[in-house]
């Protein structure tokens, strides 16, 4: 039962991933405007909303929480050698797209564009996990400390994927896709080595593909007010934290 349980959770984080893929693919989600950024839509929030409420539920409830300790258990019972790979599949998704740029992929936006939009969705990000962590004070699974959940891990593999998947959904499905299955993958690995309770990688994904729709979202606002301050220079400071590690990433831009 116990391993059925761990199962039912990988496939939970998979089928989550797969599920907003198909949502996104459908042409009724999503709607463009003329500077190719998205236009707020309600239908969007489902899936973040559905994982982010998981979350919260879970914390209180005895049938999730029950779900996390057997889970848990399975872990323990199955798994001896920890595998850190999630320290780094975190920033896989983020990564490539400035990588398939490199080498002549062209995505949605130029270098500047899109840097703001990451720089925002992580600030975004930062700005919800940091106090979540403070405020719930849930001890993690191994015991090591009392900021499990949520996932910062997860939260930034997800803003990651949802930033790869926007810039580059038009040019193949595949490579969205491929940044959802990177971001699941890290999510499972927090779980696999015994950092967080599934509440908080669900939490975490929600919060993730959540904060990255918004900077879409208010990036031409953003861009119009950036523009009216400096017509020349542009510069961002962002926090970070990825679920151990606190840090600032700043972007500059001088025309």
């Amino acid at each position: 039962m116990q391993k059925t349980n761990f199962y039912i959770a990988l496939l939970l984080i998979a089928v989550g991933s797969n599920l907003h893929a198909q949502e996104l693919i459908s042409k009724d989600t999503i709607v463009f405007v003329k500077d190719k950024n998205l236009k707020f839509n309600y239908k969007q929030l489902i899936l973040p909303v559905s994982l982010m409420s998981y979350g919260i539920i879970g914390i209180k409830s005895d049938a999730l929480q029950s779900i996390n300790s057997e889970i848990k258990e399975e872990v323990e019972e199955n798994i001896d050698r920890k595998i850190t790979i999630d320290d780094f599949s975190q920033y896989a998704p983020a990564v490539a797209v400035y990588a398939l740029n490199n080498i002549g992929i062209k995505g949605k936006n130029n270098l500047r564009d899109r840097s703001i939009i990451l720089a925002t969705s992580y600030l975004i990000m930062s700005a919800t996990v940091l106090p979540l962590k403070s405020i719930t004070k849930v001890e993690r699974p191994d015991g090591s400390s009392n900021n499990s959940f949520p996932s910062g891990h997860t939260a930034t593999a997800f803003a990651g994927a949802e930033f790869l998947w926007q810039e580059y959904k038009d040019v193949s499905i595949w490579y969205g896709i491929s940044g959802y299955l990177v971001a699941a993958g890290t999510g499972a690995f927090r779980i696999y080595n015994d950092r967080h309770w599934l509440t908080d990688v669900v939490m975490g994904a929600g919060i993730g593909i959540l904060s990255t729709k918004i900077a879409y979202w208010t990036f031409p606002y953003i861009n119009t007010l950036l523009k009216k301050k400096n017509k020349n220079n542009i510069g961002i400071i962002s926090p970070f934290y990825n679920g151990s590690q606190l840090g600032v990433g700043m972007i500059l831009n001088v025309k």
